[in-house]
């Protein structure tokens, strides 16, 4: 765990940190970016950093550690924010503070994976991954949201961007959102924007859909599964999978084992209720990778 704080411009980021990567000093959070200019609280995992890293190191950045952090406050100081994040691949929610500019920026992940929150108590802007961080706040009045009370009863769940309670949001999945923390009248009126849109993506393919035969999707779609397995590999800690012994995770833990030297781990939920309980076929498919 660990805070940043600059009393003079009024800003705070903390951190409580499960560390997958990097798990030495030079992966601790909140992290200065190395040309000085950003501080970033970051919760998530961006998948392809090392490519970015590769495509980075040429144009002057050098690293400290091999934390996908780090790569990411080198990517937003290159490129910027917005183009940086469309580069990025994984599940995130992380906070930026330029020291330049004196705007703190929240993004969130394209399918929002990796939840954010934001709102006002009195005059602070909080923000944080769950709404029990922005309780712990002295100025937090936990007023209810009837409306959005409504909407759970209605649906049984808040759909974004409402939560449960007043003058709190949730970020909606594949946005951003700039406060400027010099101009408080300016950061009263701050609006999420989308840098993704899986309509557009959906619009996009059947514009111009698969031109190949069946076999050649097949063997497309096998690839880019691999891939997406392989990235999601990357560990400085022991991982596993939980496994149902249904379609999706039982292909998850093929790929995975098809690029493992050694035994995948997995895990298995049991129910006493024969009806619920998948326990036997989740063994028989470990059994047999």
């Amino acid at each position: 765990s660990g805070a940043w704080v600059d009393a003079g411009a009024g800003v705070a980021l903390g951190s409580r940190r499960l560390a997958i990567v990097d798990l030495s000093p030079s992966g601790h959070q909140p992290m200065l970016s190395a040309c000085g200019r950003y501080v970033i609280a970051f919760n998530g995992e961006v998948y392809n950093f090392s490519s970015l890293r590769e495509e980075l190191a040429p144009r002057g950045h050098s690293f400290r550690g091999h934390s996908d952090t780090e790569v990411i406050l080198a990517a937003i100081a290159e490129w910027g924010l917005e183009a940086a994040v469309k580069k990025f691949v994984g599940m995130f929610a992380f906070a930026v503070w330029d020291k330049k500019q004196h705007a703190l920026h929240l993004v969130r992940d394209r399918l929002g994976i990796k939840p954010l929150y934001y709102g006002w108590a009195g005059k602070t802007f909080l923000f944080g991954s769950e709404l029990k961080a922005l309780r712990a706040h002295p100025d937090f009045t936990p007023e209810i949201n009837r409306d959005a009370l409504a909407l759970y009863l209605r649906y049984n769940y808040i759909p974004q961007p409402f939560t449960i309670y007043n003058r709190i949001f949730k970020l909606p999945p594949g946005t951003s959102l700039s406060v400027p923390v010099m101009d408080r009248s300016a950061a009263n009126q701050v609006a999420p924007k989308p840098y993704w849109s899986a309509k557009d993506i959906a619009e996009r393919g059947a514009a111009k859909p698969f031109a190949g035969k069946e076999t050649e999707a097949v063997e497309q779609l096998v690839s880019l599964l691999r891939d997406s397995i392989k990235m999601r590999m990357v560990a400085d800690v022991p991982l596993g999978a939980f496994l149902s012994g249904g379609i999706d995770s039982s292909t998850v833990v093929a790929l995975m084992q098809a690029q493992s030297s050694s035994r995948v781990k997995t895990f298995t939920i049991g129910f006493a209720e024969s009806h619920y309980n998948e326990a036997a076929h989740a063994k028989a498919v470990a059994a047999h990778l």
